[in-house]
């Protein structure tokens, strides 16, 4: 019996990486804070267009969406079991959660959002002051540091999207078809 396992692990390195990959993404798609009759609410959007196949040196080959162009970034650190409390969106901006989890909640309604830091940890919020009287609520609940990039979108554009439900997106919805 022990000749054979060396076998089969071997037999099993002999299957190339590619095989065992998702098919490459077309559509991105992420959680929005936007706004309706003055009001924050949870949206789910797939940017348009989709991905394309990037030629760029050190990931040519390689699926990539276009997020518009950006104003500026800024890098934030937020300590465990914070409240960020009642707020607008100073300005539309992507945030990438990279580690943590962000509680998001609206302040008349029972809707909420999730976010977990990483890979998943992208949403956008365009709820500012103009469209939305009251904002929305963000919380740290977890016992970790939470970090997260804010990229202000350039003169607070809203980049090309097609809404595919109200609410936050779930889980499986995140990358696309």
């Amino acid at each position: 019996m022990q000749a054979i396992i060396p076998l089969v692990l071997c037999a099993a390195s002999l299957v190339p990486a590619w095989a065992a990959a998702p098919p490459p993404p077309t559509s991105l798609n992420l959680t929005v804070i936007s706004a309706a009759n003055n009001r924050s609410i949870f949206e789910c959007w797939q940017l348009q267009p989709g991905f394309t196949i990037s030629s760029t040196p050190g990931i040519a080959g390689s699926p990539i969406q276009q997020l518009g162009n950006l104003a500026s970034a800024a890098y934030s650190v937020t300590p465990p079991e914070s409240n960020g409390g009642l707020h607008n969106a100073p300005v539309v901006q992507y945030v990438v959660f990279i580690s943590g989890l962000a509680h998001l909640t609206l302040p008349d309604s029972k809707d909420e959002a999730w976010v977990l830091g990483g890979i998943n940890g992208l949403i956008l919020a365009t709820d500012t002051k103009d469209v939305s009287v009251k904002g929305h609520i963000t919380t740290y609940p977890s016992d970790e540091t939470t970090v997260a990039i804010a990229f202000v979108t350039e003169g607070g554009s809203i980049p090309e999207h097609k809404v595919l439900h109200n609410g936050g997106c779930r889980p499986e919805e995140l990358i696309g078809d």
